[in-house]
């Protein structure tokens, strides 16, 4: 990927250096459904346990250290990459909102080493990248590109892009209220996981929006090479809920799932990408996922 030629976004904030401790006295609310269901994906435990878990967590005493503003320097290839892979985000979102006569409103993402408070709670490194509705931010530890490639067979530097792409799909989906609605549903006591649950649709979607992004870029600054799709689809499909429960209990729980399978999760964004039209992003009208 020749990544070089994008613009940079100033909208990412350095806190690597802070050293986040945990938040107590506010619970986790559907804020924190992000954290719990990448948690879920990477480790193949049922999300309702790990929100259980979290919530505890967030209970318990200690100061609160809110990642504040630093640009990342320079001579940071690693922080340079996500910044530019954002800025391409913006371009996109923005164009595509102007197009239907609304105003795309930037994330911020954060850069985090070993843990970090947001909005939805706190978080250690092990949930990987997440994106908070609560306060509109994209959260990442640099380390979880490494346990892209080392644990899950997935390198490659538009892999690491798709990952950015989804989260960002995330921030897209609030921005047009999915969020609200799905948030709605759970505090009505509908069950949101489960193969063709609230939660699969959501992400799936958000894998859709990664494409349509993908595609737009390419159009901008036609800076994918040979192999780059395929290393969006590996990690696609590396990090299927079917695949990584297969790994982590030997089998498959079909109502446990939050993210969806390997195939839809490469085919989804594969929807994105062949055209880039959003409107063919609405998984949750879909009949087939």
């Amino acid at each position: 990927m020749r990544w070089k030629r994008g613009r940079r976004s100033d909208n990412v904030v350095d806190a690597r250096g802070s050293g986040s401790r945990m938040s107590g006295g506010k619970g986790l609310t559907l804020g924190g459904v992000a954290i719990v269901v990448i948690v879920g994906l990477l480790s193949g435990q049922d999300p309702m346990q790990i929100l259980g878990q979290l919530a505890g967590q967030a209970m318990q005493g200690g100061s609160v250290s809110t990642p504040q503003r630093s640009t990342p320097a320079a001579n940071d290839e690693q922080s340079e990459f996500v910044r530019t892979v954002l800025g391409d985000t913006e371009d996109t979102w923005r164009d595509i909102f102007q197009g239907a006569n609304r105003q795309y409103k930037d994330p911020t993402l954060v850069l985090f080493r070993g843990g970090v408070n947001s909005a939805c709670g706190f978080a250690n490194s092990a949930v990987g990248p997440f994106y908070c509705p609560g306060d509109q931010r994209v959260y990442i530890d640099l380390a979880f590109f490494r346990e892209l490639e080392q644990r899950f067979g997935a390198a490659g530097d538009f892999a690491q892009a798709y990952v950015i792409a989804h989260e960002v799909g995330h921030h897209v989906q609030t921005l047009l209220g999915v969020s609200a609605k799905v948030n709605a549903a759970r505090q009505r006591g509908e069950r949101v996981e489960g193969a063709n649950g609230l939660l699969v649709r959501q992400e799936l979607q958000a894998d859709c929006l990664a494409g349509v992004w993908a595609y737009h870029g390419q159009q901008r600054h036609d800076w994918l090479e040979p192999g780059d799709i395929e290393e969006a689809l590996n990690a696609a499909n590396a990090i299927g809920d079917d695949r990584l429960q297969k790994q982590a209990r030997g089998q498959v729980v079909p109502d446990s799932f939050t993210h969806g399978t390997s195939e839809q999760r490469v085919r989804w964004f594969k929807t994105g990408f062949d055209g880039g039209d959003v409107g063919r992003c609405d998984t949750f009208k879909a009949t087939r996922l």
